[in-house]
C-alpha cells in the first residue's frame, strides 16, 4: 500500500495509500465524519468521545495495536482541506493525521499521512513505543467500509445498524457479532436443507 514517492515534506512521517471506486467529492464529504473515520479503526477502543467545540473533539480511548496498549487522551482539531481533511493533536508523539483525496483511474486515491515531526528527535526517540502501529490496517478497513458503503448505503436498515449499533461499538464486540451472525446463518441453511431433505424423502 505504502507509496514510493512522500506526500509530505516532513521528515517524520507515515503514510499509506488505497484506491477507492467512490468519486472524490464523496471521498471528501466522508472524511468529514471524523468519528467515524477513528471507530472504523480496529485497534481503537473507545472509552469517550464528546464534541468540545467547532471542529474540535475530545478523544479517550486505548490503541490495541501497541504492546503494551497506550491510553489516549486527547484533544482534536479538524481542519478541513479542499482535497481531505486534517486532523491536529494538542498532546502526543504524533502530531497529525491528515487524509488526502486525488482523482485516479477509475475512482479515487486516499492517502492517509501521520506526522510525528512536532517534537525534538531525542524524544521522539524515547518515545518509540508510542508510535501508531494500526495505521496499515486501518487503511484496509476504512477501503472496506468505502466498498461496503458504496454498495449497501442506499438501503436505509444498513445505514442505520452501521451508525446506530455497528460503530458504537468495541473492537472485539463486532468480531463477536460477526462471528455470531455467520453461525446463526450456517444454522439456517443446515435447518433449511434439513426440511428439505425430509419433503424430498417423506412429501
Amino acid at each position: 500500500m505504502n507509496e514510493v514517492a512522500a506526500p509530505t515534506d516532513s521528515k517524520d512521517a507515515a503514510w499509506v495509500s488505497f484506491k477507492s471506486a467512490m468519486e472524490t467529492q464523496l471521498l471528501i464529504d466522508f472524511c468529514q465524519d471524523i468519528n467515524r473515520l477513528f471507530r472504523i479503526n480496529p485497534y481503537l477502543e473507545f472509552e469517550n468521545w464528546q464534541r468540545c467545540g467547532d471542529n474540535c473533539y475530545q478523544l479517550s480511548a486505548r490503541n490495541l495495536s501497541n504492546d503494551p496498549p497506550v491510553n489516549i487522551n486527547n484533544t482534536l482539531q479538524v481542519m478541513p482541506l479542499h482535497d481531505g481533511v486534517k486532523i491536529s493533536y494538542n498532546e502526543g508523539l504524533k502530531s497529525s493525521t491528515t487524509f488526502k483525496i486525488e482523482v485516479a483511474d477509475e475512482g479515487s486515491k486516499v492517502t492517509i499521512i501521520e506526522d510525528y515531526e512536532a517534537l525534538d528527535e531525542d524524544e521522539r526517540q524515547s518515545r518509540l513505543h508510542e508510535v501508531d502501529k494500526s495505521l496499515t490496517k486501518w487503511a484496509e478497513d476504512i477501503q472496506m467500509y468505502l466498498q461496503r458503503w458504496k454498495r449497501w448505503s442506499w438501503f436505509a436498515p444498513w445505514r442505520w445498524y452501521m451508525k446506530k449499533v455497528w460503530q458504537p461499538m468495541k473492537p472485539a464486540a463486532r468480531r463477536i457479532t460477526y462471528m455470531l451472525l455467520w453461525i446463526s446463518l450456517v444454522e439456517v441453511v443446515v435447518i433449511g436443507l434439513g426440511v428439505a431433505i425430509y419433503f424430498v424423502e417423506y412429501g
